[in-house]
Parts: C-alpha cells; structure tokens; sequence
C-alpha cells in the first residue's frame, strides 16, 4: 500500500484486451478507487523448453497478491500451452469463482438467474498427461488428488457462509467415475462435516445441465462445487443463461493470490475499432474490489454499470444489440458513478 492506495498487477491482454483495460482504468479514475495499476506484460517465453511466464510479471503478481487480467490468446502452433492454464499453475489459483446474476435491460429466455459456480481449478482432465498406446490409440488420464479436492471444496464451504447460502452442492459422474469423481465426492462428505450450518447435496452432472436450462430458480440458495472440466462447461452454460461471456465476472483464486479476469475471448476482429464492450471487465473488477474490502467502490461501479445497461440500445455495444461503441459506453458509466 503506498500513499494510502493500493498497488493491482494489470494485465491488459490480447486484442480488445487494451480497450476494455482502458475503459476500466477510465472509470476507476471518474469514481476515485484507492488503487494504482502496475502494468504488466505476460507474452510468453520458453523457459527449458515449457511456456513460462516473464519473471517481471510473476514478481508484480507475488508482490500485489491481486491482479486484473483481460483476455490472453495463446500463440498456436508455437509450442506454447494455455497462458490461462499457466498462470493458474504459477500461482496455485486453485478455485475459479463463477457467479451469474440476470442482468436488468439484457433480455434472454431466463428473468432472475442467480447462479454461483466454483470450479476445481488445477488438475482433472487439464493435467494435460495424454499419450498414444499403439497408432490410433490415445490415453488421457484424469488425475484427481485429495488435497486438490479439499482445498476447493472447503472453500466452496466458505465462499457459501461468507454469502449466506445455505446449501453447498457437488456436482460429479461418480456413478462412472467411481474412483476419480468418487474421491471428490466422499472428500466433499467428510469436509462437510466441519460445517454443520450448511447442507451438502450431491447431483449428476447430466441432471443438473437439464434441470438449470429448465428452471434456475431452485439453484439460487446453492454453491456448486465441482471438477475441472465439469465446471469449465457448466460455468459457460450458466453463462449463456444471462446472456453470455461478456456478462460474466470470474474470479481464480488462491491461499494468497488471486487473479480476476474477463473470460472472453480476445476477439480480434474487433480490436482496435472501439467496439468492445468491457462489462465483463468490468463487473470481474467488482468482485476483486470485494474480495479487497473495497465494497462501497464495488456497488458504486456495479451499479453505474447495470444502470447504463438498463438504459437502452443507444448506450450499449454492439454484443448486448446496442449501438454504442466503447467510449459511448465507457462515459455513459462514469455519468452515473
């Protein structure tokens, strides 16, 4: 902390990745947040062979213990894995925190969705241990330890006190995956153990996807909790429930870091035309203002953010069938700060 403010590690990303950092900077300025922005550069290096992260940038993260990232787009056919998948490795961000509130004014099938998702963050199916048997056969191995299962689904546990829901909710494929999901499922049994106040279910991952599309509403009171790969698709899915990625806020968060990020795509189709909506920057902003104590800030931002979306087309980007473009936007926010 220096001069009273507190120092955030930006990370702007690829392609629209500058112009919604922008905008986020632009209105965190217009609402006075006690917070200086240490930009970093995260374009990945080959260290020994593996994609590493720039030793500049791992030293701001360590140093702040929370950044804000846009979206970073892997280099393809260049030997590099996810940067994603990386900066979650580096920094044991081993919960990804996924809530999906209906947005006022951005009209979909669903009127009051309020979902919260947590998602094992770090092992799974993404372990990324594949190799071929004989030529045409290829072996994936899902790898699922005990103190991954722990540490995700006590904090479930306590993301799920903190905000007052009373029920926690593992969503698994034990009935195939006896072993693997079986381990995540007895773990979440024996930790739910410490908290009495709070009740444990368990669904089928199958049942639930339906029973969501069908009707949200009963999943209000719960925390999801699940594996790696179930929650990367179910997290999308609830997504699309309010209308989409540039809707969502998402948080990965760790024992002392936590980075919070827009999870959409980079889109560069449309970098650099000032078309890009920052929203989901934006509201992945609030959470970390949150998680950093700094709530009259969060609700001032999220509400200049929901009012200016409930105004009308003329004042939203093109994605939410709007017609305004960034700037547009962007001051339209700070107007109602």
């Amino acid at each position: 902390m220096a001069q009273g403010k507190y120092t955030v590690t930006m990370i702007e990303g690829d392609g629209i990745g500058v112009e919604i950092s922008a905008a986020v900077k632009d209105i965190y300025a217009a609402a006075k947040v006690p917070i200086i922005w240490e930009a970093v550069d995260v374009t990945p290096i080959l260290k020994d062979g593996k994609t590493a992260i720039p030793d500049a940038a791992i030293n701001s993260v360590k140093r702040n213990l929370v950044a804000l990232k846009g979206p970073l787009a892997t280099p393809i056919g260049k030997g590099h894995v996810s940067l994603n998948l990386t900066l979650r490795r580096t920094f044991n961000l081993f919960a990804n925190l996924r809530p999906c509130r209906s947005v006022v004014g951005y009209k979909t099938p669903y009127d009051n969705v309020d979902t919260v998702l947590i998602r094992e963050n770090t092992e799974g199916e993404y372990s990324g241990i594949e190799h071929v048997v004989v030529e045409g056969v290829v072996q994936s191995i899902k790898l699922i330890t005990r103190p991954a299962c722990e540490r995700v689904i006590r904090y479930a546990f306590q993301h799920a006190r903190a905000t007052g829901k009373p029920k926690v909710l593992v969503v698994h494929k034990a009935t195939i995956m006896k072993m693997s999901d079986g381990l995540f499922l007895s773990t979440a049994k024996k930790i739910a153990k410490e908290y009495p106040d709070i009740e444990l279910g368990a669904e089928l991952l199958d049942n639930t996807c339906l029973k969501i599309v069908t009707d949200p509403e009963p999943y209000k009171p719960v925390v999801m909790v699940m594996p790696n790969l179930y929650g990367d698709i179910l997290s999308d899915m609830c997504s699309g429930l309010i209308g989409g990625l540039g809707l969502t806020p998402s948080g990965n968060m760790g024992d002392e870091v936590s980075i919070f990020e827009a999870v959409h795509g980079s889109a560069p189709d449309i970098a650099g035309k000032g078309l890009a909506n920052p929203t989901a920057l934006l509201l992945s902003s609030v959470m970390m203002l949150r998680h950093m104590k700094l709530n009259d800030y969060a609700d001032k931002i999220e509400n200049a953010v929901l009012k200016t979306i409930a105004s009308g087309p003329e004042n939203i980007t093109r994605d939410l069938k709007g017609t305004a473009g960034t700037k547009h936007f962007t001051e339209q926010i700070i107007r109602r700060l």
